[in-house]
């Protein structure tokens, strides 16, 4: 558009008036559409409470934010989709800090109530196994510690309490898991980290689902819909809603792209390779278990679930 935003941006190097109601106008749309909840103050998204959004968002990212409406956008459609997919992401960072955060501070009690674990005191507190090494740091890829923290079979979190009491079961699970973590570390880790991996591992903080403002999967979807047309879904309906049921939104999502490369998994995921591939294969054997446990046809029952995959949540 002529004399649009987008123009405008190019023009001065930064967003001026046109930009900036365009940003406003975007961010009002995201936060009150997409389900979360209002910065702390505020009861609801109103005018001032996006301009908060938005203001901490800028302030926090202004370089790689403008970089990018420089680099991957050419008009104002294409910098209208790059301002909803940023305010997006920035909500769902957010969000997601929050819980992890709740998460930190539910294992590290533990951690130091249990004398097989030291921590290291520091700006970014650290913890490691008391047969390391005190002066071992580690220092590698956090997908590492995402393939250790899978290796770990048999332990799960299927409830997670927001409140109260950690159950004895996730309590079990998650020392476990962090054991297996720290060793393959050999070292200290950050707390950080360590709430990452768990993240990772039991799928405790998967961002919601969104409807994204320029959707482009129509051409998935119809061909999964030509795929299973011709199946009859009653007598496998009973078993896919069992194991929809147990699946994670993170896994429903993952469903029709179990054939895709994990490069294309994890960017559609926004994960690390080496974890989109972890997921993946523990995807893989979860449906290759359940879809031979039960007389269904398994591919009745497969294309049921691709079937809910189509419903809108």
């Amino acid at each position: 558009m002529a004399g649009g935003a987008h123009e405008e941006l190019a023009r001065l190097g930064q967003l001026g008036d046109l930009g900036l109601e365009l940003l406003r106008r975007v961010g009002r749309q995201v936060a009150r559409t997409q389900g979360f909840p209002p910065p702390d103050g505020h009861n609801s998204w109103t005018d001032e409470a996006v301009d908060e959004l938005l203001f901490e968002m800028i302030s926090k990212k202004e370089e790689q934010f403008l970089l990018n409406c420089f680099l991957k956008t050419v008009d104002d459609t294409s910098l209208e989709k790059m301002f909803f997919t940023s305010i997006r992401y920035f909500l769902i960072d957010q969000a997601k800090g929050t819980e992890r955060g709740k998460l930190r501070r539910r294992f590290a009690s533990r951690l130091d109530e249990d004398d097989r674990f030291r921590k290291v005191p520091g700006a970014s507190p650290r913890w490691t196994l008391v047969s390391h090494p005190p002066d071992a740091v580690w220092q590698g890829d956090l997908d590492e510690l995402v393939q250790a923290a899978w290796g770990v079979h048999g332990v799960w979190i299927t409830a997670w309490n927001h409140s109260g009491p950690t159950p004895k079961q996730t309590v079990h699970a998650l020392m476990t898991v962090l054991i297996a973590i720290l060793d393959a570390a050999g070292g200290a880790v950050r707390e950080e980290d360590l709430a990452k991996v768990l993240e990772a591992r039991f799928e405790l903080l998967t961002p919601p689902q969104f409807t994204p403002l320029y959707a482009d999967e129509g051409i998935l979807i119809n061909s999964i819909a030509d795929s299973a047309k011709d199946a009859d879904p009653v007598a496998a309906e009973t078993v896919a809603g069992e194991i929809w049921q147990a699946m994670s939104q993170q896994e429903r999502r993952l469903l029709p792209h179990l054939d895709d490369a994990p490069t294309e998994v994890a960017n559609l995921l926004g994960l690390g390779r080496h974890q989109a591939s972890a997921i993946m294969d523990a995807l893989r054997e979860k449906l290759r278990l359940a879809l031979t446990s039960d007389g269904s046809d398994p591919g009745d029952v497969v294309a049921a679930l691709l079937r809910r995959g189509e419903e809108p949540p």
